[in-house]
């Protein structure tokens, strides 16, 4: 009953029925219902009525109006907010404040110039009553006396709405007196005419003033929601200090002295008072009379007090704002160009490798650089500062990217890019990265249009930045470029090489050749420029890619590595001959310079006589193009032949073999429009028949192996690639390798029976890095049957998500063990490794001395390299300068010739200036520094990454090439040349090669190569004699060093002079030495040997060398590694290796150089067949 009521109560209270819209009537329901109800429901009892109303309260609640900050009501808060709260009404009020304080020292200066003091003398027999007695005109008095009178009700009203309970703290306050002073006098003399020119110091009000202007900049800051520096206000309060002390000085003196002999004007006072605040004191204006006297002591205690408080305030921030280095102009971040850099950190190294690189460039020279780091600016980075080429253009800002104020200091909504790098030597990575993503969305969130260059070091974390416009993943390519240190020999070197800005002028003054070639072809970097508007690539539109690949080589001397089309915005490597070049096509090449720098010169061949008739090109040498680069102001001169690429001249007749007739097939031309059909699916310089041979049943997979995509990835955003894969994933007992298991009872690398040499990781955990390690190894278009097992000698076991990620590959194997443990190194199958990588570890980098953070890797490789000298290891460094130590030999003349030569190419400002050391030359160390200048020059070259993610293989484009590499054998040398060798490959297998990796031989003598750091008068003595210790080098051009002895000696000179000798031996001395020390070197190595011996045999390793004749391939290599077979050549023989990236046509090709090749798609898609085919 109660409910059918409520309802109707409900409805008649929402249409309104009872009460309208009036409301309801007072003395009612607190829902607002009257008695009147009952009048509606007279067959109910008034308690089902009151049930009904108590029901209807919950669908109808009471609504009670609430009134806030009732305390603000009162006449006191609202006086209180007008005068006080209120920013923009208290700014008016301290400006008329201030405007009034001023008026009262202009109306003193006004009575000051209207006084009399002479007719006061007349009326007053003492001169002192002149201190006292002014004479004030009406008209001044009555503005002072209005002006006084506002002041005065102003300075009350603020005392009593800033009242606090204590009277007596604002009345003793020195604002409060000196209003008093200043204004309750003028209002006396409203009501005793006869005090109206009694002398009332109204200059005192210039304290006033100051005091006014200071809370008018504190509104004024507050009013429009900016702030200026603390520094301004600073300034701006001691520049008032000293006004108010010289006018109060000026104002006081004037006055007392009126009282003297001689009356000074206010400007002898004015005048006085700055020479006395100066310290001059001429002495030509003085007070007479005590009470000036007084005055001025007083002022200059006051100045002596006051003065250095404020100055010491100034200096003090001035010291603040050196270091945390101000603000950068709004007005230049308008009409200027600025980019900013983010680090948590800043070393000199990062500093300079990241100045030296973006002002490399003629597009960023008029470009401000400002640097946002928390920390402070330590001694070297401000002495780099200081220098007048940064000076002008780098500003330093102390602050963190996660505050705004500071993003507003560094005028980030204005800068034309930002790169936020990570801290790599943090012993926490992932605690950096986490630091590099808040900074980049800060930057996103504060500047949405400004670009973004991220640096990341893990691979898990590069999801998180992906809306940056260019990322780096440190990780990614560390391990990607490690991998493929080990299939092609030098990859880091190389993609070093080409990620740095250079000129090619290194080395050019050294007697060396390799120094002079390696130097010069240094400065090769990737370029691009559209087909139509290019004079190296337009005449080969509607050509094939191949063809026009060759002929800008032969031609020009550039190296087309790949294009982009119109349509497309997927950077294609060597798309193959397939691709037609269009006119719309961006081409990407490899030259010393870009085209735009570059002068050509068309010089006509002159004909050499009726039995010639038409010169090939690359013929003879005396028909080359000229390929000398001159680079001087950035513009390169070159010189090439007008000829035509006809039949003719693309085929090569080889040289006759043993002086008979009988010749070789001679090289194919690279056609302009190729046949799919005619493509060669071959790989080195052989015969298809002989690739055809070349498969044998090793490449058909097992039952239990397929290609396909890995189905386990161990993080979000790796790249899918195809691989060879297991069909059942291994069990994770079955990865272990020094510990058997239910399924395998091998214990060690030896008793596997891999027929290919191992490659060993030592890292310190299994992160997700490590995966881009195995990936390019067990890519589909590797042959099966040169897959190399891999060996991960982990500092900790790995955890199972890690081994879920690579259980799926064929022959990945990890065992738990560290580099400076020799049980592990040989259990894990170091004598039968080809390479050993030593990856950086983490808990190394956070060093207390920044460059000790390699020391323990350094030691431990150098162990190793003394322990197993033929072993190839690939070390990762932290510092790049450290890698002097690598292979160190500390009575290595050579060695310490290259040191030399490295700090003179530095003092000439070369980015490369490490280039020259051997162990970098050869690719056998490599720090992942080197690359971070692979983000700084996609600010200029934003394809750059896009190029050597592909090259490395970490990203997969279809219809795009992969970074490959051949080596040359004795069967190929007949092609003699490099630019016959870029004929041979486009014709047949489409190939694009880019660079050589070539190794030469010095040979020493004993007393060179081991003595003659310590033998200066001996040397000296045999060149005298004509007796010079030789050095044989192969060359690697045209003209052998051995055809030229003056060059050779020339070339040991320049060893002589640059390295460091120490006390002279005498001929006797020295070579009754030479026994002893082969002795102590022989019985070292034995010790080697012995050690190793012993550990093998206590492990239960196989060590059985005797009978020679029975050793298998296995044993030779391990003999090999321990140094049995080499003996007495590594006392005398030093091998170096260096990288010719894009070398001239002529360059003479020499036994085991290893070419690398940007393998075409098509060479891709035949591997696809052929491995569809064996399934």
């Amino acid at each position: 009953m109660g409910r059918y009521i409520s309802r109707k109560i409900f409805e008649l209270a929402r249409s309104s029925v009872i009460y309208g819209k009036r409301g309801p009537p007072p003395h009612t329901h607190p829902c607002g219902f009257s008695d009147a109800i009952l009048l509606i429901f007279p067959r109910y009892s008034a308690s089902c009525v009151n049930e009904a109303l108590a029901v209807s309260c919950v669908f109808c609640p009471c609504r009670v109006h609430v009134e806030f900050y009732v305390n603000e009501n009162t006449f006191k808060e609202r006086l209180k907010l007008f005068f006080i709260k209120n920013q923009r009404s208290s700014l008016r009020i301290r400006i008329f404040n201030f405007c009034l304080k001023v008026l009262t020292c202009v109306l003193y200066i006004i009575r000051v110039m209207t006084d009399n003091p002479a007719q006061l003398r007349n009326t007053w027999s003492e001169h002192v009553n002149l201190i006292f007695w002014v004479d004030r005109k009406t008209p001044v008095w009555a503005i002072q006396v209005i002006v006084a009178s506002i002041s005065f009700m102003e300075a009350m009203l603020l005392m009593y709405l800033s009242y606090k309970g204590n009277i007596w703290e604002q009345m003793f306050q020195v604002s409060f007196l000196l209003e008093m002073l200043n204004t309750a006098p003028f209002i006396i003399t409203i009501f005793w005419p006869t005090l109206r020119n009694l002398f009332i110091p109204v200059f005192l009000n210039c304290w006033l003033a100051k005091h006014a202007l200071e809370n008018m900049i504190n509104d004024l800051h507050r009013a429009i929601q900016r702030t200026h520096s603390a520094m301004f206000n600073q300034v701006l309060i001691l520049i008032c200090t000293l006004l108010c002390l010289v006018f109060t000085g000026t104002c006081g003196i004037q006055h007392l002295e009126r009282a003297g002999r001689n009356s000074l004007s206010l400007f002898n006072s004015l005048y006085f008072c700055i020479v006395t605040f100066s310290t001059v004191g001429f002495g030509d204006v003085t007070p007479q009379i005590w009470p000036s006297q007084l005055l001025v002591v007083v002022m200059i205690c006051v100045a002596l007090v006051v003065l250095p408080l404020q100055f010491e305030e100034l200096i003090y921030l001035w010291m603040e704002r050196q270091k945390s280095g101000g603000n950068y102009s709004r007005h230049r971040a308008q009409t200027e160009k600025h980019a900013v850099l983010c680090v948590s950190s800043l070393k000199m190294d990062l500093l300079m490798d990241f100045l030296n690189e973006f002002y490399a460039h003629p597009h960023t020279q008029d470009y401000y650089v400002v640097i946002l780091c928390p920390c402070e600016a330590d001694s070297q980075v401000r002495r780099v500062l200081q220098i007048p080429l940064w000076s002008q253009r780098v500003i330093y800002l102390q602050g963190s990217v996660l505050k705004n104020q500071d993003l507003l200091r560094a005028k980030m909504d204005d800068a034309e890019a930002c790169f936020i790098l990570s801290s790599r030597n943090e012993a926490d990575r992932m605690a950096a990265d986490h630091q590099t993503i808040l900074r980049a969305w800060a930057v996103k969130d504060f500047a949405p249009n400004c670009p973004l260059y991220v640096q990341i070091l893990k691979p898990e974390n590069k999801f998180h930045v992906k809306f940056a416009d260019h990322v780096v993943c440190e990780e990614e390519f560390k391990y990607a470029l490690l991998a493929l240190n080990c299939l092609c020999p030098a990859t880091s070197t190389l993609v070093t090489l080409l990620v740095h800005t250079s000129r090619g002028q290194e080395g050019q003054q050294s007697p060396e050749q390799w120094q002079r070639m390696y130097g010069r072809c240094s400065g090769n970097e990737v370029y691009h420029i559209c087909l139509s508007d290019s004079m190296f690539f337009r005449e080969y539109e509607n050509k094939s890619f191949t063809y026009a690949a060759f002929h800008a080589h032969k031609k020009y001397g550039v190296c087309l590595i790949g294009i982009k089309r119109e349509d497309n915005k997927s950077i294609l490597l060597n798309p193959g001959p397939r691709h037609v070049m269009a006119a719309g096509d961006t081409c990407y090449y490899i030259n010393i310079t870009k085209e735009e720098n570059s002068a050509f010169t068309v010089r006509q061949e002159a004909h050499q006589g009726k039995n010639r008739g038409h010169c090939d090109i690359l013929n003879s040498p005396s028909g080359l193009p000229v390929h000398s680069i001159i680079a001087s102001m950035g513009t390169v001169a070159m010189d090439f032949q007008n000829t035509s690429p006809t039949g003719d001249t693309a085929k090569l007749a080889p040289p006759a073999e043993n002086g008979l007739g009988s010749r070789r097939p001679s090289i194919a031309p690279v056609l302009e429009i190729t046949d799919s059909a005619s493509l060669l699916p071959c790989d080195l310089l052989s015969d298809q028949s002989e690739d055809e041979a070349a498969h044998s049943d090793e490449d058909v997979p097992s039952a239990s192996e397929y290609v396909g995509y890995p189905p386990n990835s161990p993080y979000i955003g790796s790249s899918p690639t195809l691989c060879h894969l297991l069909l059942q994933k291994a069990p994770f007992c079955c990865l272990r390798l020094d510990k058997a298991c239910e399924h395998v009872s091998f214990e060690d690398a030896k008793a596997y029976g891999f027929k290919n040499k191992l490659i060993i990781v030592s890292a310190e955990t299994a992160g997700n890095g490590l995966y881009n390690f195995i990936v390019p190894l067990r890519a589909y278009y590797r042959p099966r049957r040169e897959l190399n097992p891999i060996v991960l000698l982990l500092d900790n076991l790995p955890d199972e998500h890690f081994l879920e990620a690579i259980s799926c590959f064929p022959m990945v194997y990890y065992m738990v063990g560290t580099i400076d443990n020799l049980d592990s190194l040989l259990q894990c199958g170091v004598l039968y490794a080809d390479n050993l990588v030593v990856v950086d570890k983490e808990s190394t980098m956070s060093a207390e001395e920044d460059y000790m953070a390699d020391a323990k890797t350094i030691v431990n490789v150098q162990t190793m390299f003394r322990l197993f000298p033929s072993l190839s290891i690939i070390t990762e460094l932290t510092h790049p300068s450290n890698m002097r130590f690598m292979q160190f030999r500390a009575k290595d003349c050579y060695s310490l010739a290259l040191s030399k030569l490295e700090k003179k190419e530095r003092d000439k400002g070369s980015n490369l200036a490490f280039m020259f050391r051997l162990p970098f030359a050869a690719g056998r160390v490599f720090s992942i520094s080197m690359l971070d200048t692979l983000l700084y020059q996609c600010f200029v070259k934003d394809y750059m990454i896009p190029i050597t993610r592909l090259l490395l293989g970490l990203d997969t484009t279809p219809g795009s090439g992969y970074l490959c590499a051949m080596r040359v054998c004795e069967s190929d040398l007949w092609i003699r040349t490099y630019g016959r060798l870029f004929q041979k490959l486009c014709s047949t297998s489409s190939e694009i090669p880019i660079g050589i990796y070539r190794t030469e031989s010095h040979m020493f003598l004993p007393s060179e190569s081991q003595y003659s750091v310590s033998s200066e008068g001996w040397s000296d003595t045999k060149e005298t004699k004509g007796d010079e210790p030789k050095v044989l080098t192969r060359s690697s051009s045209g003209s052998d060093q051995s055809e030229h002895p003056l060059l050779r000696r020339k070339s040991m000179h320049w060893t002589r002079r640059l390295s460091r000798r120490a006390m002279k031996r005498s001929d006797s001395s020295f070579f009754s030495s030479l026994p002893k020390h082969s002795a102590s070197r022989r019985s070292e190595r034995e010790e080697l040997t012995e050690l190793v011996r012993n550990r093998m045999q206590h492990l239960g390793l196989h060590t059985g060398f005797k009978d020679v004749s029975n050793l298998t391939a296995s044993d030779v290599m391990n003999r090999v590694n321990l140094g049995y077979l080499q003996g007495e050549l590594n006392d005398q023989q030093n091998s170096l290796s260096y990288v010719l990236v894009n070398p001239a046509p002529d360059t003479h090709l020499q036994l085991n150089d290893v070419v690398y090749l940007v393998v075409s798609s098509i060479r891709k898609q035949s591997c696809m067949q052929h491995i569809q085919l064996l399934h």
